[in-house]
C-alpha cells in the first residue's frame, strides 16, 4: 500500500491515504475516532436521518488496511464508538464483521470521550498504551513527548490552482502527532483553531490527505495587530 513515510521520535511511520497510520517494524496500525453508529445515535436524539451505512463503510476500509498492511497490533485511539447505545445496538453482522478483524491479532481500543468503557468485543480497554518511543492515547496533553493522539478531527484548507480544498489532515511536529478522524461520518476541526494551535510547536506540519498527500507548513490564524 502506498503511504507517506514520516521520520518522527526516531522511528519511520507511513501515513495511509484512509488517515491511518502504520509502524512497519513494529506491526502496529492505529487509527482515530471511528464513531462507529453515529447515524444511529443522531436519529435517535431527533437528528436528521443520514444513510445508516457509515459503519458498514468505515469496517470495509478498515479491512483493506488491515489486509495491505497484515498488523500483528491493532490501536484504536477512542471514540471507536459513538455513544454507549450505538455499541450495544450494532447489528451482527457488523459485530461479525469486526470479530473478524481482530481475529489473531491485538487489539486495543484506548478509552475516548464517546467510548462507554470496556465492551463485550474482545480487546483490550486502556486509557493509554505505550509502545516505547511512542505513547498513544485519544486527547492530546499538554506536556507530551512521542505522543500520538486522535480527538480533534483536524482538517485544513489548502489553495491549487484558484481553488480552495478541505480535507482532513494529519498534524506533526517534534513530540506529537495528532491523527485525522477515520470515520465515514465525521467532522472536522481546521487547525489554525487555537485548540490545535496551542498543542503544535511552530514547526509543526500539516499533512492534507489525498491522493498525492499535501504536505505542508501546519496553517495558523494571523495575528490581529495590537
Amino acid at each position: 500500500m502506498n503511504g507517506l513515510p514520516l521520520s518522527f521520535q526516531g522511528e519511520t511511520l507511513h501515513l495511509l491515504p484512509s488517515g491511518a497510520l502504520h509502524w512497519p517494524a513494529r506491526r502496529l496500525l492505529c487509527v482515530a475516532d471511528l464513531h462507529l453508529g453515529k447515524s444511529d445515535r443522531i436519529a435517535r436524539l431527533g437528528g436528521p436521518m443520514l444513510p445508516p451505512y457509515e459503519t458498514r463503510e468505515t469496517l470495509a476500509r478498515l479491512a483493506q488496511d488491515i489486509a495491505a498492511t497484515d498488523p500483528a497490533e491493532v490501536v484504536c485511539l477512542g471514540d471507536s464508538f459513538d455513544d454507549l447505545a450505538a455499541a450495544g445496538d450494532m447489528a451482527a453482522p457488523l459485530k461479525t464483521r469486526l470479530a473478524s478483524l481482530m481475529a489473531g491479532r491485538r487489539w486495543i481500543w484506548v478509552l475516548g470521550n464517546h467510548d462507554p468503557g470496556p465492551l463485550d468485543l474482545g480487546g483490550s480497554h486502556l486509557a493509554d498504551h505505550r509502545a516505547a518511543p511512542l505513547t498513544f492515547r485519544h486527547i492530546a496533553e499538554d506536556a507530551a513527548q512521542g505522543e500520538v493522539s486522535g480527538h480533534y478531527h483536524p482538517k485544513a484548507r489548502v489553495t491549487i490552482r484558484g481553488r480552495t480544498l478541505s480535507r482532513r489532515c494529519l498534524l506533526v511536529d517534534t513530540n506529537r502527532l495528532i491523527l485525522p478522524a477515520y470515520g465515514a461520518y465525521t467532522g472536522g476541526l481546521f487547525c489554525d483553531q487555537p485548540e490545535l494551535s496551542r498543542l503544535m510547536s511552530h514547526g509543526a506540519e500539516a499533512i492534507l490527505l489525498g491522493t498525492p498527500p499535501i504536505r505542508l507548513p501546519m496553517p495558523r490564524q494571523s495575528r490581529k495587530p495590537a
